[in-house]
């Protein structure tokens, strides 16, 4: 149940972070955001109409998408919390998704990147960006069995972490139901 739980609520909350920062974009430039696409079932987006800044604002979403779960589990981290190790998780999920999808998609042009690519960002620079979110996720990852049960736990997982996840997983599954199809 904590696998699939974080394996979902990390996909699901990589997406709405990675919106916020869109969204906040938008905001910040003078754009105007004409809709929000969260529903699970979907690939998210978002539409900004007018859009003054497209640059920042495309780049908002893979930064934001990074930056905020990094902080979230550096601050659960500082503060010893008991499933500090869900974040990480979490944290990694965003280094690596959102990673591989800017360095992936320069490839086809596709969402964010065709947008990048379109309002001059260099293909190197999407390439890089994978080249350092990648790896950095998959170091956050490094030795994290345990904690979900895995090698040594045998699988034996913290109770309390496992409802909490479930919890947060039907959350954020309900949050994109509403916020939009």
């Amino acid at each position: 149940m904590l696998i699939v739980s974080t394996l979902l609520g990390s996909w699901l909350g990589m997406q709405a972070v990675h919106e916020l920062g869109h969204v906040l974009g938008a905001a910040i430039t003078g754009g105007r955001v004409q809709r929000v696409v969260l529903h699970p079932l979907t690939i998210s987006r978002t539409d900004v109409a007018p859009n003054p800044h497209p640059l920042i604002v495309v780049w908002a979403g893979p930064l934001l998408g990074v930056l905020a779960p990094l902080a979230m589990w550096g601050a659960a981290a500082a503060l010893r919390m008991r499933g500090a190790f869900v974040l990480r998780f979490f944290a990694g999920f965003c280094l690596v998704a959102n990673g591989v999808y800017i360095a992936g998609g320069s490839a086809a042009g596709v969402g964010d990147c065709g947008e990048m690519l379109r309002h001059g960002t260099p293909i190197w620079a999407l390439w890089l960006f994978g080249a350092v979110a990648v790896p950095a996720g998959l170091w956050l990852w490094h030795r994290q069995g345990a904690h979900f049960g895995l090698g040594e736990a045998k699988g034996k997982v913290d109770a309390q972490v496992t409802a909490a996840m479930l919890i947060g997983c039907v959350l954020l599954f309900a949050l994109g139901i509403f916020i939009g199809r």
